[in-house]
């Protein structure tokens, strides 16, 4: 379904007072403005189901910065903008959970990893990854994703036409799956592994919401898929174990971790915590690389731009450091705007484990509450017409991003549970661009490209085709 317009004004009103004290306290508050259109004991379920995306703009045009809504059995708040997103950001997690909402993804990741853990624990699996985001290892991924965007360019010939979507997973599942369960795996991966790793992640519908466990047939896909892809990372692990190699790798990382208790990882563990690592290194790199190319080919003057910062960094060399990926701004910004156009994860959720207001109005404990980068980045008087692909609107001199609060660009998150890998998905992205774009020019097999918000990763609907043409002169 195609995504409302950016909001043209929401409505003003103050909701009602809520003059009954909730279970455990006596605090009052403002019940914030329910959304129209629901059923009866359904709620909005249907239209979040089908919509979801839609939805959640319906919401903010017509309520405002607070508008609930109820899916199933569980009411919803949405809180849209910066000042809305500092508050849920900065609020302890004894208020608002960051992981209940997500033990949907216990059918990926498997039952105590990550958000399906006990808190203490979850802490522990987070500080385990922190060695495998140090520099030092960094560069060492940038290596690896240099060596596979040459190869699969290698393959393109001089000229040719791709859906750019399915080429940008292909190759980022290439890098993620190098860079995080090591050369063994990536250079013996079989198709299987592509249509297994297919499997989880079109799990991941508007359903998982609702109930994850549910007997759809996608969810059963999901579980067989996982089981599958625990046997064949644990016979990587046993042959690492056996053979005594060791790797630069996230697999070497969680192979050598341990709890506080001295505890290793088992082998349930390590996969869980690879595919954890995967799903936000390989979404974010491959819709944001998809969006970006894009954008720029409908953005002929910037894409010229870039090419001539990436030729003056570079000339013709395809030796990408890790450092000079930091010095192309004009490079990020392109990926930033790409990012706030079309945030991969466009709802951000955390689960209210006590009654809390925001302006007056109550959250009661057992609400779930929504911050959509989707939403908040097509707010007109933070970002200047916010429909319009513009990256000098994170240049110096403007910097929209933290003119209304540093709060204004969400799309990793924000505070002390801002996406880990974001550094990673970044490395990934601004490397594939230091070298595509001096090979080859493109444009767009029609258009205009739509989103497809049919899952929970916001990416190009596809076929979403495009010419490619190696370029003569590229210091042209």
């Amino acid at each position: 379904m195609a995504v409302s317009p950016t909001p043209t004004g929401p409505r003003q009103d103050r909701g009602t007072r809520n003059t009954k004290a909730p279970t455990g306290g006596p605090k009052l508050g403002l019940t914030p403005p329910r959304l129209s259109g629901g059923w009866p004991v359904v709620g909005h379920t249907p239209h979040f189901v089908r919509d979801a995306i839609g939805l959640l703009h319906k919401a903010y045009k017509e309520c405002g910065e607070v508008a609930q809504f109820q899916v199933a059995h569980r009411q919803f708040v949405l809180l849209s903008g910066p000042e809305a997103a500092e508050a849920l950001f900065r609020a302890p997690d004894s208020i608002m959970d960051p992981q209940e909402p997500y033990k949907m993804m216990e059918g990926v990741f498997g039952k105590d990893i990550a958000y399906a853990a006990k808190p203490k624990k979850f802490v522990e699996q987070l500080r385990m990854l922190l060695p495998a985001l140090q520099d030092k290892r960094m560069r060492t991924y940038g290596n690896i994703i240099t060596d596979e965007v040459k190869q699969s360019l290698d393959q393109w010939g001089d000229e040719g036409e791709l859906d750019v979507l399915e080429w940008t997973k292909v190759l980022t599942n290439f890098t993620s799956s190098h860079c995080l369960l090591g050369p063994e795996f990536r250079h013996e991966m079989t198709r299987e592994f592509a249509d297994v790793y297919a499997d989880l992640e079109r799990s991941i519908v508007p359903w998982v919401y609702v109930n994850h466990k549910l007997p759809l047939p996608v969810f059963k896909k999901r579980d067989k898929a996982r089981k599958r892809l625990v046997e064949m990372i644990a016979d990587i692990v046993k042959s690492r174990r056996v053979s005594g190699r060791t790797g630069e790798d996230f697999l070497q990382t969680l192979m050598d971790a341990n709890y506080s208790s001295g505890d290793a990882l088992t082998d349930h563990e390590i996969t869980g915590m690879l595919l954890a690592a995967m799903f936000a290194g390989h979404h974010t790199s491959s819709v944001t690389t998809a969006w970006t190319l894009l954008e720029l080919i409908r953005h002929p003057a910037y894409m010229q731009r870039v090419r001539a910062e990436l030729y003056e960094q570079y000339g013709d060399s395809e030796d990408i450091s890790y450092q000079s990926l930091r010095e192309i701004p004009a490079t990020e910004n392109a990926i930033k705007e790409a990012l706030r156009l079309y945030p991969p994860l466009f709802m951000l959720l955390r689960a209210v484990k006590e009654d809390w207001t925001y302006k007056g109005y109550l959250l009661p404990k057992g609400t779930w509450v929504i911050t959509s980068p989707h939403v908040s980045h097509r707010i007109p008087n933070v970002f200047h017409n916010p429909e319009v692909f513009d990256p000098d609107r994170f240049a110096k001199g403007r910097e929209e991003d933290r003119r209304a609060g540093k709060f204004s660009f969400i799309s990793f998150g924000a505070g002390r549970h801002r996406c880990m890998g974001n550094a990673f998905a970044l490395l990934q992205v601004k490397t594939i661009f230091a070298i595509l774009l001096r090979r080859y020019d493109f444009e767009l097999v029609g258009d205009p490209h739509e989103a497809d918000f049919h899952g929970v990763v916001v990416g190009p609907r596809q076929p979403c085709r495009i010419r490619y043409k190696r370029r003569e002169n590229a210091e042209a």
